[in-house]
C-alpha cells in the first residue's frame, strides 16, 4: 500500500496533537519513581480531577433525624454561624469525645439530603441519630414530621481557605488552649513541636486541646485527619480570641 507525503504529514500532526493533549493533562503533577535494580529517575505523569462536590468517605450510618432551633454554637465550642445553619448535633456515642466536631456528614432523609457540618453533642440520641437545626431538617421531610429515619455519611466538602487555629480567649504563656477550625476533613491528632520533638495534645470534649508552659510563642503545629493527612504550621503567634489561618487546606479522600 502506498501512502502519499500529504497523508504521511497529516498522520505525524495527529500523532504530534495526541502527544501535547497527554502532557498538558499531566503537567500539573507527577510523581518520581526508581525502577527496581535501577539508579534511574522515572517521571511518572498522572492526571488529578478536581471536584467543586463534597467526596464521602466511611461507613454509611442509619438512625432517627430530628431538629432543634441552632445558632451554630454549641458543644464543639465554635461560634455562632447565622450567615450558615446547616448544622447539626451528633448523638453521643458517634461524637466520641469531639472527634466529629467540625466535620460535614450527608443526610439522606425521606424528602431530600442535606451536607451539615458538626457544631454540637446530642446526649440524649442514640447511636446514630442525628439532631439537625430547623433549617437542614426542612430540606429533607417536612417539619411537622418531628422525627424521619435518616442515612448519614461522612463527607469532604471543597472549602476556602487553609484551616486555621483558634485560640481560647484566656490563653497565654503559662496555659493555653487550641482549636482546628475550617478543616474539610475530621481532625484525629493536634501536635506541637516543644524543642526538637512533637508533643501529643490531648482532646477534651469541648474540641479544644490544652497545652501547659508553651511561652508566647511563635508555635510550629502538626495537624493529622482522620484519612492520614498532615499539614505543619510554623510561626504561628500566640493570639488570644483570634483565629491564625495556617498555610493549607486537607486534600480530599
Amino acid at each position: 500500500m502506498k501512502f502519499s507525503a500529504k497523508f504521511f504529514l497529516f498522520f505525524l500532526f495527529v500523532v504530534l496533537l495526541g502527544f501535547v493533549g497527554l502532557w498538558r493533562e499531566s503537567e500539573a503533577v507527577g510523581v518520581t519513581a526508581v525502577a527496581a535494580g535501577s539508579s534511574e529517575f522515572v517521571y511518572l505523569p498522572f492526571v488529578i480531577r478536581q471536584s467543586n462536590e463534597p467526596v464521602p468517605f466511611g461507613p454509611v450510618h442509619s438512625g432517627e433525624g430530628t431538629y432543634y432551633y441552632a445558632t451554630g454554637a454549641g458543644n464543639c465550642g465554635f461560634d455562632p454561624s447565622p450567615q450558615n445553619l446547616m448544622v447539626a448535633a451528633m448523638n453521643h456515642v458517634d461524637y466520641n469525645n469531639a472527634a466529629v466536631c467540625g466535620a460535614y456528614i450527608q443526610v439522606d432523609g425521606p424528602q431530600g439530603t442535606v451536607m451539615v457540618r458538626i457544631v454540637d453533642q446530642c446526649p440524649g440520641c442514640p447511636e446514630g441519630d442525628v439532631d439537625l437545626s430547623v433549617e437542614a431538617f426542612a430540606k429533607i421531610a417536612p417539619i411537622s414530621a418531628g422525627r424521619v429515619p435518616i442515612s448519614w455519611q461522612l463527607v469532604s466538602p471543597p472549602l476556602d481557605g487553609p484551616i486555621a487555629y483558634y485560640f481560647k480567649s484566656d490563653s497565654q504563656q503559662y496555659w493555653m488552649e487550641i482549636q482546628i477550625r475550617n478543616h474539610r476533613n475530621p481532625i484525629a491528632k493536634l501536635e506541637i513541636l516543644n524543642g526538637s520533638t512533637f508533643q501529643t495534645l490531648p482532646r477534651m470534649s469541648y474540641n479544644f486541646y490544652p497545652a501547659s508552659g508553651m511561652g508566647t510563642g511563635p508555635f510550629t503545629f502538626r495537624v493529622t485527619d482522620t484519612l492520614g493527612h498532615v499539614l505543619v504550621d510554623s510561626n504561628i503567634p500566640l493570639s488570644p480570641g483570634v483565629a491564625v489561618n495556617g498555610s493549607a487546606q486537607f486534600p480530599p479522600p
